[in-house]
């Protein structure tokens, strides 16, 4: 054997072992979610007296749906004198003015509701939640992004968790407002699906750590200002924060039957933004704790658990060397042991694309009663993971080298329900060389499908077309939707 056979040989094998461990776990995580799924999960006790709660609500930019948010806040359930809402608004456009005018009117209905606008945006989100922070009223914290909408009896279904003093955060579920928008959109809701309802749960009643997810929850204000508070040296933090505090010793709860309703992406440009930073984000953060949890007294399971969420995204960066080198492999196929390589790729199909089906099956199986018409959704679902790899590489990457890049928020538009017809719209994402990059790849895979197939190579073709198959949707989606949504000048501010 050569040493370059050796070396494709060898990395191939490193990709397949590492993909491999993530397939699995996720087949882990749907066996403890099984497992745990019926565990009791009540209030030990209730309030004798309800506490002061503040709803912050951080916006930047969000003109099409601050009307949204706002108002179905204000019609919580919950004694108006024990309840204050925040806006903290860091917004350079006519989003401003808009909030304002919300404020001023359900002010006048008798809500304690304040308006805040930060000259800088220091610290992004963070910045905007710490400053807030110091200025809330309430002993607890709901958090609601701009593009959610809240049920009446958000606080009647949760508050009563903290009468244990050893909770310090209450998580949803999230849901999904324009989950049928299209193809795009019922995919999004498919991925977080599987995270929200099979992943959250079983971490949670299995006594793993979990993650608060940005919104749609409930902290303790102690339990913040025990923990460091809210920081901005990642791009998730939420995720930072959430490790931490359970560090800390603070508990959390996850309730999968409260149900948070959000706004899809409903463009491809504006869905990869936010995965790229989640993606980044999520190893800045793996950075920064992992030391801290493996050097602490945890049971060895939870620190695994902590592993492998932290460094889920890690995963794309071991797919790195077998896709740039996937062509002169080929060559090895046609001097290798037929019965080993299929059992490789054998192995590989139920380690990963098996496991990927499974997962997002069981958790639309949980969720809906009609689950059944989602599953043809299902073989689109891998194509598209794969064809964001170039986007979470890179954020990858940057969060490795600790590349600094400002908090990007995902363009959302209020938009609910299909359209016949689409007006040019304000806060579009644009593509940028990661599709022509993408581009490349999709031009690559042809070409080795091409390759396969004359030599014969049957069996390698189907998990090519996989590949060839997510780079085209993604390429075609970012160039399209960059033209297809485009971008109009509504008389805002710059």
């Amino acid at each position: 054997m050569s040493l370059f056979t050796a070396i494709i040989l060898f990395f191939y094998l490193l990709a397949v072992v590492v993909l491999a461990l993530f397939g699995l776990h996720r087949y882990y995580l749907v066996y403890l979610y099984y497992k745990y799924k019926n565990k009791p999960l009540k209030p030990k006790r209730k309030f004798d007296k309800l506490p002061p709660v503040t709803v912050q609500l951080p916006i930047y930019n969000e003109y099409y749906v601050i009307e949204r948010l706002i108002t179905s806040v204000c019609q919580l359930d919950y004694p108006q004198e024990l309840l204050e809402i925040q806006i903290l608004d860091d917004s350079t456009d006519e989003t401003s003015a808009k909030a304002q005018e919300l404020v001023d009117k359900f002010r006048k209905a008798g809500l304690d509701i304040v308006y805040y606008h930060r000259e800088h945006r220091d610290g992004f989100k963070a910045g905007a939640l710490q400053y807030g922070l110091n200025q809330a009223k309430g002993e607890f914290l709901v958090i609601l992004d701009a593009d959610f909408k809240a049920p009446s009896d958000l606080l009647k279904k949760s508050i009563d968790f903290f009468a244990d003093e050893k909770i310090g955060m209450v998580q949803f579920r999230w849901g999904h407002l324009n989950r049928d928008f299209s193809v795009l959109t019922k995919l999004q809701s498919i991925f977080l699906d599987g995270h929200f309802m099979i992943e959250q749960t079983a971490r949670h009643r299995s006594g793993r750590f979990f993650n608060f997810n940005g919104t749609a929850g409930i902290w303790r204000k102690e339990a913040i200002a025990s923990s460091g508070g809210w920081q901005s040296d990642t791009l998730t933090e939420d995720l930072d924060l959430s490790y931490r505090a359970q560090l800390a010793g603070w508990e959390f709860i996850y309730l999968a039957d409260v149900v948070c309703e959000a706004e899809l992406p409903i463009e491809m440009n504006s869905y990869k933004t936010q995965q790229h930073r989640w993606a980044k984000g999520s190893v800045q953060t793996a950075k920064k704790l992992l030391p801290v949890i493996w050097k602490s007294g945890l049971p060895w399971p939870m620190k695994l658990e902590a592993t492998f969420h932290l460094t889920n995204n890690l995963s794309y960066l071991f797919m790195l060397i077998p896709l740039i080198l996937i062509l002169p492999s080929l060559a090895l196929w046609l001097n290798l042991d037929w019965n080993k390589a299929f059992l490789v790729y054998t192995f590989f199909f139920i380690t990963t694309t098996l496991s990927v089906w499974f997962y997002f099956a069981c958790s639309q199986k949980e969720i809906y009663k009609n689950w059944k018409t989602v599953l043809k959704y299902l073989p689109i679902l891998l194509p598209l993971g794969i064809g964001l790899w170039v986007n979470n590489t890179k954020a990858a990457l940057e969060g490795l080298w600790n590349y600094k890049t400002e908090f990007v928020r995902t363009p959302k538009y209020g938009i609910e329900k299909k359209l016949s017809f689409l007006t040019p719209l304000r806060y579009q994402s644009q593509h940028n060389w990661v599709s022509l990059a993408e581009l490349i790849f999709f031009g690559y895979l042809t070409l080795t499908i091409f390759y396969a197939w004359a030599n014969k190579i049957y069996v390698a073709i189907p998990l090519l077309l996989v590949f060839q198959i997510g780079f085209g949707i993604v390429t075609i989606l970012s160039w399209s939707h960059s033209r297809k949504f485009k971008q109009v000048n509504l008389g805002f501010n710059s």
